[in-house]
């Protein structure tokens, strides 16, 4: 039995459930929340702003609707269908007035964390709103000081299917679930006499992650995402901003930094190869960073993918499960075996543990950045072809490039518009 370092305990996984302690083994603690260098994190936000995926990567998000299968394709309509009115109902959230007026001097933290849960949400946090991880085009949109950090439980069974459309699925619903129950929590807390901002999780702000790790929901995983105490990866976030007097949480180690560098489970079953097995430090943050390029292809092709959010045994089994089997045996709780780690791929096969799938080096081969750039750089390739000649001819391919790229400027301009979302532009 391993001597554990340190306790920590969280309100149960619903609301409503009793509290549940969590007892990290000594030789996985590090540091609460992440592992940073401040100044770096800095630098990187006043010097290279982050930008959605959205404005920067307009050219693969065109190329996947050219790849998706005709289920996934209709899912995703539905979806957008659905979602539109409640992303429009975000957008001009933070214009709303309070409908009383506040009484100062009162925390009201508890008050929102319980109707929050009372609501649905899984995990609540609060934290200061961090203007280093907002999106450069969202910056004059964001209005409060404090950000309440919302996670909902991403439906446990046809998530252990991925890669698959019952795994895809309802990750989009719970995006539509968790935007509408946050229209009526920000009713609720301009009630108490407050702003409430809702920054949807289909039209993301910034990336919220280090908040919500801030806000001791969580650590980084090694496959990039959230890994909540109850469902790891299967944390849906969102975040609501206010101006509420409210008491901020503080960052938690739950040991996950060093169990991930342990486990590398998700790094060994990834399709596309797209996770480091070493951490390496990006924009201040200590971490195992994703490749995008390996990542985007199979994801595109295969139902969303999420192998790496399958095979995370804390996605599985919990971080007081997993902490506990380790903190017994010294071992990762499931690695090895057929019911974490194996996985089908849609036309291919099974993969069980040990077992990956090839892909040619075309099959990554997809445009990549803003699509007008895609554009100049496939005229460019005409020209030195001697495609665009001194003609008619000529004429009409300038033309033709004149037109798209004034369509994607435009495309852009109107995504770069306070809270509009990709799909709804």
């Amino acid at each position: 039995m391993l001597k554990i370092g340190h306790s920590i305990t969280r309100p149960g996984r619903r609301h409503g459930d009793a509290p549940v302690d969590i007892n990290v083994p000594e030789e996985l603690e590090t540091v609460p929340g992440i592992v940073q260098r401040p100044p770096e994190v800095d630098f990187y936000s006043r010097e290279y702003p982050l930008e959605s995926q959205q404005i920067d990567y307009t050219a693969d998000r065109e190329w996947v609707w050219t790849v998706y299968n005709k289920d996934v394709l209709e899912d995703r309509r539905i979806h957008d269908t659905l979602n539109k009115p409640i992303v429009a109902a975000a957008k001009d959230s933070g214009d709303i007035e309070p409908e009383a007026e506040p009484n100062f001097g009162r925390d009201v933290t508890e008050d929102i964390r319980l109707r929050a849960r009372e609501m649905g949400f899984h995990e609540v946090g609060f934290t200061r709103f961090d203007m280093r991880y907002v999106f450069k085009s969202k910056k004059s949109w964001v209005k409060f000081p404090h950000a309440i950090c919302l996670a909902w439980e991403q439906d446990y069974e046809p998530t252990q299917s991925a890669p698959s459309l019952w795994a895809d699925g309802p990750h989009h619903g719970v995006y539509r679930t968790m935007g509408a129950v946050a229209l009526d929590l920000a009713d609720y807390i301009r009630s108490l006499g407050y702003h409430a901002q809702i920054h949807s999780p289909n039209d993301n702000s910034s990336a919220y992650i280090p908040m919500f790790v801030e806000a001791g929901l969580g650590q980084l995983g090694a496959n990039g995402q959230l890994l909540s105490p109850y469902f790891g990866s299967r944390a849906r976030i969102m975040i609501i901003t206010t101006d509420a007097e409210v008491t901020h949480d503080q960052p938690v180690d739950y040991g996950l930094h060093t169990f991930c560098s342990i486990c590398q489970v998700c790094v060994n079953r990834c399709p596309g190869r797209a996770l480091m097995r070493e951490k390496v430090w990006w924009r201040g943050a200590e971490k195992h960073k994703l490749i995008y390029k390996r990542c985007r292809p199979v994801m595109a092709r295969y139902e969303g993918c999420a192998v790496c959010m399958k095979t995370c045994p804390v996605q599985r089994y919990g971080v007081p499960a997993v902490m506990e089997h380790y903190a017994a045996t010294g071992q990762v709780l499931g690695k090895g075996t057929h019911l974490l780690e194996g996985y089908s791929l849609r036309e291919m096969k099974y993969y069980g543990p040990g077992e990956l799938p090839s892909f040619d080096s075309q099959f990554f081969d997809i445009p990549h950045g803003k699509s007008e750039d895609v554009l100049f750089d496939d005229l460019k390739e005409k020209i030195v072809a001697g495609e665009v000649a001194g003609n008619g001819k000529g004429d009409e391919v300038l033309q033709e490039f004149r037109e798209k790229v004034s369509t994607y400027l435009n495309l852009a301009n109107q995504i770069s518009a306070p809270g509009l979302d990709a799909e709804e532009a």
